[in-house]
């Protein structure tokens, strides 16, 4: 309310409003001076007003006081809960965390005035999340309130938090928001094999190098917790065997590091151990965290092609020799349990192999033509070797032949000869140098002799001289 002091009540002053909200949020009465709101206040949206008033002569207009500023503040009442601008919110802690771990602060704000009454003043509860966690009423921290929360068991916790003004108290306005707290992993759990035996058939045929077959270990952590490394464990029955780690799957892949044969070994039984490699020095009191499982591997027999006796061979024969002259053999064996008889072939491939034929079931090689050293001196041809009980299932090793020479041609002179000397050549001169060369394969140190035919040895104008060179 207004009021001047020449105001006497007869109606001949008016008052005036103007400034901050005036007309439209406040109004005057200009005969008694009493201001009004006229629209609802909102002290969140303009907590106060500053209007100035004046008096005036109804009937000349003119001021009858100097112009007044005054401020109307609008007084707050609790009007707003409290609001958690920043959720939902996500949070994580380690498993088996100590009861107080933190986890996380919420914050919520109230948009009442906090310097007037309580309406601004907020406390914070849980409302669904117990008794897995508790919250500071005053700061909003959340820890944990149980010991040795496994996430093996229960992973995932969705936390109501309410936040309460008027310090909690009855009447007060509240605001809720959810908290999804997730246990991390560590590593808490060791190895396990979930049999302490493993059965594993391998064909004998397998390469040297390649996966034979898997094992598991069950590990219930995560990521780098779960990662195992597997050994086989020294001794007897491992040595041809090795073991890696799958990172995908986290198996143990058992590989061949040497050949199989049935017929020599038909099974091997070794132990394999399953180990973590990330390990949590507080946990050791739980025991090792590895595990131990015996692997036994059965080799299959498989039917395999027969086996030469020598990885190739080498023959002699001396030239000219008689054809169908047995020359050597080759022996092939099949090393099955079966024993399959063995058959022989000659591989064809070109028509020098037509020289020689092979008694498909003895494996003795016989000459099918006569040969000549000085045509040719050596033959190189395969020998193939099929299982009756599979002619599929063959092998094949090399055969060399050396065809050994027989003296059959005599000594020649090297070229014709045509010779002239002086008519007084004194005697004992050298006119002319004989040589001459033998087709057969000279033995070492072998040399010619030289003489006159003998119708020039009745001719004495001329002698020959042998230097055995």
């Amino acid at each position: 309310k207004l009021h001047s002091d020449l105001d006497k009540g007869v109606g001949t002053v008016k008052y005036t409003l103007s400034g901050d909200g005036a007309g439209t949020v406040f109004t005057i009465d200009e005969t008694t001076g009493d201001i009004h709101a006229i629209r609802s206040l909102d002290r969140e949206e303009k907590p106060f007003y500053t209007l100035r008033a004046q008096a005036v002569d109804v009937d000349t207009k003119k001021p009858l006081e100097p112009e007044s500023e005054f401020i109307i503040k609008v007084q707050d009442i609790n009007d707003n809960e409290p609001k958690f601008l920043d959720g939902p919110y996500v949070a994580s802690v380690p498993e088996m965390s100590p009861v107080g771990a933190y986890v996380l602060q919420v914050k919520a704000t109230d948009a009442d005035d906090p310097t007037y009454g309580n309406s601004a003043r907020v406390v914070y509860s849980i409302l669904q999340g117990q008794p897995y966690f508790s919250i500071d009423p005053k700061t909003g921290v959340i820890r944990t309130a149980l010991p040795n929360m496994d996430r093996e068991v229960k992973e995932q916790y969705q936390v109501l938090i309410q936040a309460k003004d008027m310090g909690g108290q009855l009447g007060g306005l509240a605001g809720t928001t959810t908290v999804n707290i997730t246990l991390t992993d560590v590593n808490d759990n060791p190895p396990r094999f979930p049999k302490s035996i493993f059965h594993l058939k391998v064909p004998e045929t397998s390469h040297v190098g390649s996966a034979i077959g898997r094992i598991r270990a069950v590990d219930p952590d995560f990521g780098k917790n779960a990662e195992i490394e597997y050994n086989i464990v020294p001794g007897d029955g491992g040595n041809l065997f090795d073991i890696t780690t799958d990172e995908y799957t986290q198996e143990g892949v058992i590989k061949l590091k040497k050949p199989l044969d049935f017929e020599t070994k038909k099974a091997y039984t070794f132990k394999v151990e399953a180990s973590n490699l990330h390990l949590d020095h507080r946990f050791h009191s739980v025991g090792p965290f590895k595990d131990t499982a015996t692997v036994k591997i059965n080799v299959l027999d498989m039917d395999e092609p027969p086996v030469f006796s020598k990885p190739m061979y080498t023959m002699e024969v001396y030239e000219d020799t008689p054809v169908g002259t047995i020359i050597g053999a080759v022996t092939a064996q099949d090393l099955d349990a079966g024993s399959s008889s063995v058959r022989y072939f000659i591989d064809w491939k070109n028509d020098v192999d037509n020289y020689f034929t092979i008694d498909a079931t003895e494996g003795t090689i016989a000459t099918n033509e006569l040969l000549d050293r000085e045509s040719t001196a050596q033959y190189n041809f395969s020998i193939i070797a099929s299982k009756v009980s599979n002619p599929l299932l063959t092998s094949k090793v090399n055969v060399i032949i050396n065809v050994l020479d027989v003296n059959e041609f005599p000594p020649e002179i090297s070229v014709p000869y045509e010779t002239s000397v002086c008519e007084n050549a004194k005697p004992g001169q050298v006119i002319q140098t004989i040589t001459a060369a033998d087709k057969d394969l000279s033995p070492a140190g072998q040399r010619f002799s030289f003489k006159l035919s003998s119708e020039a040895s009745n001719k004495p104008n001329f002698t020959v001289h042998d230097y055995r060179s």
